[in-house]
């Protein structure tokens, strides 16, 4: 009972502040205005600030983890490649592939997953860690589908090569960058940017849950529903089932544990959508995916944290 509590305590109070998001859009406190605003907002300034706040505390020489980082890169990249391939080869429906596949892989491991990381352990150097490994790949390889198997008369690979010159913009991946500078070299910044820093940082995780909230639509959850369920068991169960297994055989534990649980785990982005309307890919599939995963992962994690809090690698 004890780890079970534990599980509820991590899980459900970030699930609890998307409630709020929603509840306030019903009321019509919240729109699909401030929706738009604040992810545009979180994306773009607080998840960055977070993000290098986290790195920049790292003592980078003392507790780098090549082997943690790479195994997340490594992870995910055999989840992409082999959801995809599969995909191919059972999903007839062509125009769905490319969704399905985005959404089955790709974590909301920035927001969903640092949310968790803090909730557990406060400010934690291996939220960023599986940052560094994951998402630059998460950003590569959707980016990938969703050309490939856009629905066009031509796949215009030119777009790969925008969409490399976006990936290098990222705000995210630019604040992971810039962290790991700071962190390498060590830099003390004076306590007046610090707090600044600290304050613009401490926004991040409830605004997002909060516009999540406000975002959600259950209508659309009713759309596509085999595809759906099927990515929504890929995104929550299977690659966990698969992965966790081997990084506990690896020996990893503690945050380390709950940031691969969690990049394998979370929930689908939101981001997913945005990128799949504006790729002509299914936008509707995505949306579907995003919804369920978002709310089934409130059950799902919890399963998954008390299973390891009980065998003790966290």
């Amino acid at each position: 009972m004890e780890n079970f509590l534990f599980s509820l305590n991590v899980t459900f109070p970030v699930f609890l502040v998307m409630v709020i998001g929603w509840f306030l859009k019903q009321k019509g406190m919240l729109n699909d205005n401030f929706v738009t605003v604040a992810n545009k907002f979180n994306f773009s300034v607080t998840l960055p600030f977070m993000v290098f706040r986290d790195l920049a505390a790292v003592d980078i020489y003392g507790t780098f983890d090549l082997k943690y980082v790479l195994f997340c890169a490594i992870a995910s990249s055999i989840c992409f490649w082999v959801i995809w391939g599969l995909t191919k080869l059972l999903m007839k429906d062509k125009t769905m592939r490319g969704a399905f596949v985005q959404a089955s892989f790709r974590s909301s491991a920035a927001v969903m997953g640092l949310a968790f990381i803090d909730n557990i352990y406060g400010s934690s150097a291996m939220g960023p860690m599986m940052i560094i490994g994951a998402v630059p790949l998460y950003n590569i390889y959707s980016v990938l589908v969703l050309t490939f198997e856009a629905q066009t008369e031509e796949k215009d690979t030119s777009k790969i090569r925008q969409a490399a010159v976006n990936i290098i913009k990222n705000p995210i991946i630019i604040s992971i960058f810039l962290g790991v500078i700071a962190a390498l070299l060590k830099l003390d910044f004076p306590v007046l940017v610090d707090k600044t820093i600290d304050n613009v940082a401490k926004m991040a995780t409830p605004l997002a849950l909060i516009a999540m909230g406000a975002g959600f639509k259950g209508r659309e959850a009713l759309a596509k529903m085999k595809p759906t369920i099927a990515a929504a068991f890929v995104k929550l169960v299977a690659q966990a089932a698969i992965f966790v297994p081997i990084a506990a055989s690896l020996g990893f534990t503690g945050e380390k544990m709950i940031g691969i649980l969690v990049m394998l785990a979370a929930p689908t982005t939101p981001s997913c959508y945005i990128m799949a309307k504006n790729m002509h890919n299914d936008g509707d599939l995505t949306a579907s995916v995003v919804v369920t995963t978002t709310l089934l992962a409130a059950f799902t994690l919890t399963g998954w944290i008390f299973i390891l809090k009980t065998l003790g690698y966290i």
